[in-house]
């Protein structure tokens, strides 16, 4: 059977990933909303406003929004699909867009209520990708230490549970 741990890392992955392949979808095409596309094409006028300096490289508001709507797109399919180390890559990425996508809300004077979606896959992520990257809990049979190439049962392993005494 399948720990806690796998069951909520893909539960989060897949979740995650279909609610980033809905997003990104929107910012592409407006195929499933046409009000939510056109809103989406609104706020990131007003991203390229609040920083010149996208203007000054050539980055337009179409671009900028299309590469974030195809990268969510990308992410999404990896994180709901595929299974490994590029899953935590995806997340990452995810992560990073979701956070320059704070930073852009914030520029631009948005109230929390525009933003928070944003917040809350920000911490879903973040807690998916911390869950991802502890250590698998050994089965207390493989728990041993290895001393001067003799290998022995580690110390809270080899004591008597609290409150029962040893008896030899």
């Amino acid at each position: 059977m399948a720990s806690p741990r796998t069951i909520t890392i893909v539960a989060l992955s897949v979740a995650l990933g279909l609610f980033f392949v809905f997003m990104g979808t929107i910012k592409l095409t407006p195929r499933l909303s046409r009000d939510a596309y056109n809103e989406m094409k609104r706020a990131y006028k007003s991203y390229v406003r609040a920083l010149p300096m996208l203007k000054k490289m050539g980055v337009s508001s179409i671009l900028l929004r299309k590469s974030i709507g195809a990268l969510e797109v990308a992410c999404g399919i990896v994180m709901t699909l595929v299974p490994g180390r590029p899953k935590d890559v995806a997340n990452f990425l995810l992560l990073l867009l979701v956070l320059a996508v704070l930073f852009f809300h914030q520029l631009v004077g948005d109230p929390l209520k525009r933003y928070a979606h944003a917040l809350v896959f920000g911490i879903l992520l973040t807690c998916r990708l911390l869950i991802a990257r502890q250590p698998e809990e050994q089965p207390l049979e493989k728990r041993i230490l290895s001393v001067n190439g003799e290998e022995q049962p580690l110390i809270h392993d080899a004591a008597p549970e609290k409150g029962k005494m040893k008896v030899s």
